[in-house]
């Protein structure tokens, strides 16, 4: 059965805007749209004036300001397949669940600053170190003009050709629904002294230096995805430099980023690493974070 694109709402801009991304992704992708709500009943007082705080009553106001949500998304693509849901519990448990069964999640991203990290740690974070699928976030400002020809998805690569390959089936399969170029970007930079091996040493001196054997590794990894990708340009981007600031130098050009991650978790909780935090921080464009199989 084909999982459903799924957006997660919760009456915010932002939110509002990632649930347009994900209509015109699902109508683009021939997919069903799916919009889940996550609640918790709130106590009388941290509601509004004219809302019953009883739980049924809570239940009802909350359906529908879905409704409402939604109506638009069916208004503006009426033969698109969209299902509601509003479901009691926690909001990331309940996000990463719905996750699991979905073809990729979408959710809003709170603008730039430190604040957003507040944000992002407190949910966002959490979500996209537990989903088991892509997690799409999509700023407030967000416009399907930015989507227009000319634009790129841009993706990371880094290492092996396994370590990238799902990040990278996302990125090409994502321009062939939209007829855009992908730009996968590999950075680089200059290893200590002390970890260049014999072995290594051979692999550099048959490259011909250190910038000739990154590109021999980015082409060796995009060669599958230009196979079976035919149609879709591409541009492949090696530059020195760390892989945020890299990914960030071309996100100008980006009407989608694509980074990879593997989640971590400590004390604290959980971590997605530093190129993806930092891409989700900085990047005007939403950005999609594929988990690593």
């Amino acid at each position: 059965m084909t999982r459903p694109i799924t957006a997660g709402v919760d009456g915010s801009r932002e939110s509002l805007a990632a649930l347009s991304w994900a209509a015109r992704e699902a109508v683009r992708r021939g997919q069903a749209l799916r919009v889940l709500h996550a609640w918790r009943p709130q106590p009388q007082e941290a509601l509004g004036a004219g809302i019953a705080g009883d739980a049924e009553s809570q239940a009802e106001w909350v359906r529908d300001a879905v409704t409402e949500a939604v109506r638009t998304v069916t208004e503006r693509h009426p033969d698109l397949d969209v299902t509601t849901d509003v479901v009691e519990g926690p909001a990331v448990d309940t996000l990463v669940a719905a996750a699991a069964d979905a073809e990729l999640l979408v959710l809003g991203s709170r603008g730039h600053g430190r604040i957003v990290g507040f944000l992002l740690g407190s949910v966002g974070q959490q979500v996209i170190a537990g989903a088991a699928r892509p997690v799409v976030l999509v700023r407030a400002g967000d416009e399907p003009s930015a989507e227009a020809a000319g634009r790129e998805i841009v993706v990371g690569q880094q290492g092996d050709p396994e370590d990238s390959a799902d990040a990278l089936r996302f990125a090409f399969e994502t321009a062939a629904a939209r007829g855009a170029t992908v730009r996968v970007v590999r950075a680089w930079t200059l290893p200590p002294v002390f970890a260049y091996s014999p072995g290594s040493l051979k692999l550099l001196d048959e490259a011909g230096g250190l910038e000739p054997y990154e590109r021999k590794g980015l082409d060796a990894a995009v060669r599958p995805w230009r196979e079976r990708f035919p149609d879709v340009p591409v541009t492949e981007h090696v530059e020195m430099g760390s892989a945020g600031q890299v990914l960030l130098s071309v996100a100008g050009t980006a009407q989608l980023m694509v980074v990879g991650r593997r989640a971590h978790r400590t004390a604290v909780g959980a971590r997605i690493g530093s190129v993806a935090h930092g891409v989700l921080h900085h990047a005007d464009c939403p950005v999609a974070v594929v988990p690593h199989a």
